[in-house]
């Protein structure tokens, strides 16, 4: 790799992805591709923006003439593909803009890959393309071959960009490689989600919202151990292939609150049982057998490990929401 484009990478797992590569490789060039929406922040780009390997600029993957003048410009080798809106809650309410972003963006990036040549396309995708599974079948879990059976805006984007992106590699040999990861927590993790969202309320003494009853399930992974196999991937890979990558650490989610609450010694009380989110997703949980054996990747963080680390590293960063939610308004 010799010029990288990151896209979405003011975002949280895209700069702490930046912040992995750009120390790994000093003699990579990294480009921060990002239009800075409300859950990315220019903040979270702070001390990568005084390395010599790393550039920031702003601008829109939907925006195709941008994009050409870009890549016309820059000469990338390899585009890694985090651009995209996430948050589920946002895509019931507004499902417009993540058909926008997620598929339209996507497919600009690769025409212009296409027709620029570049040598890798990684598309970073989420295990939420597979569907859910029932909380009564512990045994059951998603591999790489598992049907696509997105049930939220949000995972119909992200399913449909995976197929663009597999069709770009059948149709016109496109070098695609694609990741499908479990649900991420780590620094600079934008706090509508649940790990940021109950440590920020649990210190400001608030009522933590909880859907339902709180049992459904989720495999959470620390955001290095996403970003290492990324890289693994990138070096690694097989074209054309599509890796999970997952944190053998399946929680409910009432489970996650409890044990930060316990953590940061605040009382259980403050969780405050909600109507439940529509369609909402009971268990998610993939195999991670894949990338294990024919890579070699390997889990460094189990989850007791990684939250100690997240809410470490909120509380000494307690400043980073107040600019974050000053920028939102």
């Amino acid at each position: 790799m010799k010029k990288i484009l990151v896209t979405g990478g003011a975002g949280f797992i895209g700069c702490n992805f930046l912040y992995l590569m750009t120390y790994r490789y000093p003699d990579s060039n990294f480009v921060c591709l990002d239009l800075l929406t409300y859950p990315e922040n220019f903040v979270n780009l702070s001390d990568l923006n005084k390395k010599n390997n790393f550039k920031f600029i702003k601008g829109d993957i939907k925006d195709s003439t941008f994009l050409d003048s870009l890549f016309d410009i820059e000469k990338f080798d390899t585009i890694v593909n985090f651009a995209a809106e996430t948050h589920v809650d946002t895509s019931i309410k507004n499902p417009k803009i993540f058909l926008e972003t997620n598929i339209i963006g996507t497919f600009n990036l690769l025409e212009m890959s296409k027709k620029y040549k570049i040598s890798r396309f990684h598309q970073i995708s989420t295990d939420e393309v597979y569907g859910d599974l029932p909380l009564d079948k512990p045994d059951e879990i998603f591999l790489e071959t598992s049907m696509i059976k997105p049930s939220s805006p949000y995972s119909v984007s992200k399913a449909s960009s995976d197929f663009l992106c597999l069709s770009y590699y059948r149709t016109y040999g496109l070098p695609i490689t694609i990741s499908r990861c479990s649900n991420n927590y780590g620094p600079y993790q934008y706090p509508e989600k649940l790990i940021p969202l109950t440590f920020l309320k649990a210190m400001k003494n608030e009522n933590i919202p909880v859907y339902g009853n709180g049992e459904n399930i989720r495999d959470w992974i620390y955001v290095e151990d996403h970003n290492i196999a990324i890289d693994i991937i990138l070096h690694k890979g097989k074209i054309g292939e599509v890796y999970n990558i997952g944190g053998h650490s399946e929680k409910s989610n009432i489970y996650v609150i409890k044990t930060i609450l316990n953590i940061l010694n605040k009382p259980l009380d403050l969780i405050t049982f909600v109507p439940d989110r529509l369609g909402h997703d009971k268990r998610y949980a993939i195999s991670t057998q894949k990338i294990e054996n024919e890579l070699g990747w390997k889990l460094k963080y189990s989850f007791e490990n990684g939250i100690e680390k997240t809410l470490n590293f909120y509380k000494d960063h307690i400043d980073w929401f107040d600019i974050i939610y000053k920028k939102k308004k």
